[in-house]
């Protein structure tokens, strides 16, 4: 099981990386620039150089880097759209240089628009930043559905998959608390939600899952994250998605509201669980 959490690289990939194994993990996630805006720093390319060995030398599995919460490429804002095109390719282009195979971004809000215009938006977006010739594959991540988000239905993402030319590289991220308040029963219903996720999307295109349980009840269409075993998912919710067969080859990346001890924790926990 590849196992991690989301880590700052504050410090360094390599730091990151370091500290993923320490506290048990054998893959990690970050964010491929400042979260809260569009700044980045330059690259480092001796850190990165040590990251790649480093990983090769502790058997990682592929870490996924996020992309920043303030992109909206669903938006009929010109400034909006340009801006996020603009930094999906510098991270893209950025990607190419560091040993990580997916980049997760949450799709985006039509902001009234509509589902449809904002499906056909992300997917001319994504026309024009994918050339084809990339490394890293784009991980459209499963939203909850709060205000207008895009993407919280696995049909909306379908739409956007086979709108994009080079849709080999486009897969999905899959956001345990998200689809749980999208209406998405994976606590009763496993089995059926990955059966509609294979029908609709294919199963192939599954390669990285956010874990995490809910604060908010089942179909809420809110996006509250909590700690493992404490929200509305459940420990033994949480014990039959990391131990189902068709997700066993699938990295698992907690996003709970924890620190670096947090996690540890939850790792252990999830280890014994499994």
């Amino acid at each position: 099981m590849y196992l991690g959490c989301h880590l700052s690289i504050s410090k360094g990939y390599y730091k990151a990386a370091k500290t993923a194994l320490d506290i048990g993990a054998n893959t990690f996630q970050f964010f491929s620039r400042n979260p809260r805006g569009a700044r980045a720093k330059k690259l480092d390319m001796d850190d990165v150089e040590k990251l790649g060995s480093f990983l090769k030398e502790n058997n990682f599995g592929p870490i996924v880097a996020h992309a920043p919460y303030i992109l909206n490429l669903a938006s009929h804002k010109g400034k909006t759209w340009e801006l996020a095109k603009r930094v999906i390719k510098e991270d893209m282009d950025r990607l190419e240089k560091i040993p990580c195979p997916y980049f997760v971004f949450h799709p985006g809000n039509h902001l009234g628009k509509g589902i449809e215009y904002g499906i056909e938006r992300i997917a001319e977006g994504l026309n024009e930043i994918i050339t084809g010739n990339e490394n890293t594959m784009i991980l459209l991540e499963t939203m909850s559905g709060k205000g207008t988000e895009v993407g919280y239905k696995f049909e909306q993402i379908k739409g956007v998959i086979d709108k994009v030319k080079y849709s080999e590289l486009l897969g999905v991220c899959l956001d345990t608390c998200h689809i749980y308040s999208a209406g998405y029963d994976i606590v009763n219903d496993l089995d059926n939600v990955l059966e509609e996720f294979d029908n609709i999307i294919g199963i192939d295109k599954l390669k990285a899952i956010h874990l995490n349980d809910s604060m908010k009840d089942f179909n809420s269409k809110k996006d509250r994250h909590e700690k493992i075993g404490e929200g509305t998912i459940g420990i033994e919710g949480i014990k039959n998605i990391i131990k189902h067969p068709q997700l066993k080859d699938v990295p698992f990346l907690l996003e709970t509201p924890n620190d670096v001890d947090g996690y540890e924790s939850e790792i252990k926990l999830l280890k014994e669980l499994k």
